[in-house]
């Protein structure tokens, strides 16, 4: 076979997927009986017989062999929010002729056990007990990971424990996707679909990314250690013109996502849009919609993608929710919608939406499930970097709330208030005034970018994930749910019985429409008045991470991801500690970080620069002149000297009394209230500092050299 190098000049047909196990890949390889086989498996959760998983393993290995790989993976997906991986090559016994046989036995592509006992698990085990589970996700293709290392088979995988408690995202995700199967299947039923046989989550990740050249990030510690600048001032220019958004891409930028695409493609990633993002040097990719847990997969591809080609073009990619301070930062649009397995799409409210009576049961679900566990949506998008991003610069507010847009809104209106819904608002006509453009009708509704749960035309788009963040929590609570609430429709629907199916389908949705139209809101999601609206409505308001972290092990949580097979108890808990050792950790490091960049370059930097200060005014006032303007810098530069070194002791004491507390909520809480402030005070004299001190004695480059030199 052809080495699978992209030749130059191919077409993107010629190569896309080709470096994954796909369905073409298995039809061509695979005797008959064993693809029907796995196709059992995949669409019925059928197990393998060992003989056909040792078919499918041996065929894999010919095909990665093929394709230059000399190791396997189990590709898994831990608690740290990136993935793992431990390479083993083909390589099974040396022969007597001194050669080798290569091989990959059904057992190996199934199970691994790969230790990895030093993950977090937030004590679902301790150290010495190591044995840990890696088992074959076969609904989502094994693919070629190319690096320096050379080629790599990388088989999806989930990760549990010895005891079969989740250890990773991937495992609540696929539990997550069969209780929405499950309860949607049986919703569409009970009106009259018979013919599909599944529903299916379908979701497409959009990705915010900043790029900026890897020398300048090598001189920042910061940026080296937490991803995101702890100091900087800002420049005279940031993005308020605008003209960075959408602008034509810059030569060494556009041959970066040129050769991004390339991979992404290879791998079967449909990476479709790509385009510069509102903040200068912000980026954004975005894909087509995949089933959920190849989609998840998928974006995981795409940050690591991101980072590695980013390093051969002599830059750097950050995936940090703030990078900068006082501009966008970066998230995750989590574009949500289900799917039949016959093309159906659930959230299509076609052209008259008031009629479509199964689609506004399903919306009013939607919001339901929203607003009953708005607490568990909020938390899912909890992370340390967005308690910096949320709440502007197209970054939704903390406060979960969902667009409808005035076409729907209208509709639930007329249902509240007459019981029936008799007609849909029309877009209308867009008029342009210009006799050689056409017009053209207009959607149903405009869209609202503050708003962290917008119905977007045929899906919900959650705009509050981070860009660093797995999209699988999210979604795993979004299948959850939503799976929850269909639930409970169907058992009333059912009980009624068919001869009182229309009447009762017409009396539920117009009372999950009047008890949940608070959640409802199209206005300024920005505004310091939906605030106050929101706190008026009862609808929870969390901008901390280590506030939203409760709602995994509250009583209700804790009861519908138990009756959905989701989560144990236990797991909820293991979870919970996990993320208070991670906020804890991530502060520590933060402080940590500027503590030293304060202690080894930034006061030394101002020492230096109130000498050469000083140095000025005595030169200045020997030969007569007037010093008055130095004088005052050199005043105002040592008062920041005596600020800056002040605020360093506090921030040290603050790190230092919060490390003393066992990991859990009060470290955490003792870092957001005591170590963060602290850093603040830190950071702005050292920020005022950076506009006196000559820029030639700044230790490291700023937000100018960062944002503005790619």
């Amino acid at each position: 076979m052809e080495n699978s190098s992209v030749r130059t000049g191919a077409r993107v047909p010629e190569y896309f997927g080709e470096d994954v196990f796909n369905e073409k890949a298995m039809q061509r390889r695979l005797p008959k009986h064993a693809y029907r086989e796995l196709k059992k498996a995949i669409e019925e959760g059928q197990e393998l017989t060992p003989e056909t998983a040792d078919l499918i393993a041996h065929e894999m290995k010919e095909w990665a062999m093929e394709h230059g790989a000399t190791h396997f993976t189990h590709w898994f997906q831990p608690l740290t929010g990136v993935t793992a991986e431990k390479h083993d090559a083909f390589i099974s016994a040396p022969m007597q002729d001194g050669g080798v046989l290569m091989s990959l036995s059904g057992k190996e592509l199934i199970k691994g056990e790969p230790d990895a006992s030093s993950f977090p698990s937030g004590g679902l085990r301790a150290t010495f007990e190591a044995r840990g589970y890696t088992i074959w996700d076969c609904t989502s293709p094994a693919f070629i990971r190319r690096d320096e290392g050379g080629a790599t088979l990388c088989i999806p995988t989930a990760f549990c424990s010895y005891t079969g408690e989740a250890l990773d995202q991937k495992t609540p995700l696929l539990r997550s996707m069969e209780a929405i199967d499950r309860e949607a299947t049986r919703l569409v039923r009970l009106f009259g679909n018979t013919h599909s046989k599944h529903v299916v989550p379908y979701v497409g990740a959009e990705q915010e990314y900043f790029i900026i050249d890897r020398e300048k990030y090598l001189q920042r510690m910061d940026l080296i250690f937490t991803g995101r600048t702890l100091f900087g001032a800002m420049p005279p220019k940031g993005q308020e013109l605008d003209d960075h958004y959408f602008g034509t891409l810059r030569p060494r930028i556009a041959a970066y996502m040129s050769e991004v695409n390339t991979e992404l493609w290879r791998l079967g990633v449909p990476a479709k849009t790509q385009h510069n993002e509102a903040a200068p040097a912000q980026h954004e990719l975005a894909p087509i919609y995949e089933k959920v847990n190849v989609a998840v997969d998928h974006n995981q591809l795409i940050m690591q993608t991101l980072k590695r080609v980013a390093t051969r073009h002599g830059l750097r990619c950050l995936l940090h929710e703030k990078p900068f301070d006082g501009v966008n930062g970066s998230g995750k649009h989590d574009n949500w919608s289900l799917m039949t397995d016959d093309g159906i799409n659930l959230l299509d409210p076609g052209v008259t939406p008031h009629e479509n009576i199964q689609f506004l049961l399903i919306l009013t679900c939607i919001l339901k499930a929203v607003d009953d566990y708005a607490e568990l949506l909020r938390e899912s998008a909890a992370d340390v970097g967005n308690d910096l991003r949320l709440g502007g610069n197209e970054a939704p507010p903390a406060i979960i709330s969902v667009f409808l847009g005035e076409q729907l809104l209208d509709v639930l209106t007329q249902l509240i208030s007459t019981g029936r819904a008799a007609k849909t608002r029309d877009g209308g006509k867009l008029l342009t005034g210009v006799s050689t453009l056409s017009d053209i009708s207009k959607d149903g509704t405009d869209r609202n970018r503050t708003s962290p749960f917008a119905f977007t035309g045929n899906k919900f788009e959650f705009r509050m994930v981070g860009s660093r963040d797995s999209i699988a929590s999210p979604n795993v609570v979004l299948n959850t749910i939503v799976a929850d609430a269909f639930h409970e429709a169907s058992e009333i629907l059912e009980s009624a019985g068919a001869e009182c199916f229309d009447e009762t389908v017409h009396d539920l949705i117009k009372r999950y429409a009047a008890e949940h139209i608070r959640i409802v809101f199209n206005g300024n999601g920005y505004s310091e008045s939906w605030v106050t609206e929101a706190k008026r409505r009862g609808l929870p308001n969390i901008p901390s991470m280590v506030d939203a972290i409760p709602a995994l092990t509250d009583e209700k949580s804790v009861r519908l991801f138990r009756d959905y097979g989701v989560f144990s108890e236990k797991e909820l808990i293991s979870r919970m500690e996990v993320k208070y050792e991670t906020y804890s950790k991530d502060m520590n490091i933060e402080a940590r970080t500027m503590l030293e960049m304060t202690n080894k370059l930034f006061l030394p930097a101002m020492i230096r620069g109130a000498g050469s200060l000083a140095s000025s005014v005595s030169a200045i006032e020997a030969a007569g002149a007037d010093a008055s303007v130095s004088r005052k810098l050199l005043v105002r530069l040592n008062d920041l000297i005596k600020e800056a070194s002040d605020a360093r002791e506090k921030l040290l004491e603050a790190t230092l009394s919060a490390e003393k507390n066992p990991a859990g909520r009060t470290q955490a809480l003792l870092f957001r209230d005591k170590v963060v402030p602290a850093m603040k005070a830190l950071r702005k004299p050292v920020d005022e500092a950076e506009m006196i001190v000559d820029k030639q004695l700044w230790p490291v480059p700023s937000y100018a050299d960062l944002m503005f030199e790619v």
